[in-house]
């Protein structure tokens, strides 16, 4: 189905991060396409290195989410809650968000299917990300124009050799996120961010 430029722009402004899932199962089908979108994007110098490792079993979701909770409930929550609201967003909408980050941290395991982008190969550098964080968020926007939620999560690496192991990543494969997926509780959109002008500089750092 043809998607014109109007539904690419509205998907991507209704894109939210959607951390209340049903544990309903999802297609495979449909997780094929969210991974063919991933297979998508740009990567440096068309190589590749990208492994997608798809969670279904329970057990393996237990055992490599007790390390993302553990991240939250322990040093991310407490962070977070101790400070004021994101740029865009009330105190009431970030009291929710922190609502549904713990909901998340306590059912993290129960969503249907996690997606874990990998990288084969190489140390790890500053431009390690630029080969896997496209396909990441291709497969964010696919997942919204299939009706599915997902977020982008990362606080297992916090645990990252323990959280690996459980997963069953071999040597010489690194994680960079895990992407739960499911039917959402929630409604989309519309996402809420500071003032442009706040963040974008013309020529000069500092200028608007």
């Amino acid at each position: 189905m043809a998607t014109s430029d109007h539904d690419l722009f509205e998907i991507m402004r209704s894109t939210r991060s959607m951390r209340r899932l049903k544990p309903d199962p999802v297609p495979r089908a449909l997780i094929r396409q969210v991974l063919e979108a991933g297979s998508m994007a740009a990567n440096g110098g068309n190589m590749q290195t990208w492994r997608f490792l798809v969670i279904e079993d329970p057990a393996i979701k237990a055992a490599a989410g007790a390390f993302y909770s553990k991240a939250w409930n322990e040093v991310v929550a407490p962070r977070y809650r101790a400070g004021g609201p994101a740029p865009g967003m009330t105190q009431e909408r970030f009291d929710r968000m922190l609502d549904a980050a713990q909901y998340l941290a306590d059912h993290f395991h129960e969503a249907p299917v996690w997606i874990v982008p990998c990288v084969v190969g190489g140390t790890p550098t500053r431009t390690s990300g630029a080969s896997i964080y496209p396909a990441v968020q291709n497969m964010l926007l696919a997942a919204r124009a299939l009706g599915l939620g997902a977020t982008l999560t990362t606080l297992y690496l916090q645990h990252e050799k323990e959280a690996e192991a459980a997963m069953g990543l071999p040597e010489g494969v690194r994680s960079y996120a895990i992407l739960p997926v499911g039917y959402p509780m929630g409604r989309f959109g519309p996402v809420r961010r500071g003032n442009l002008d706040d963040v974008v500089y013309w020529d000069r750092w500092g200028s608007n």
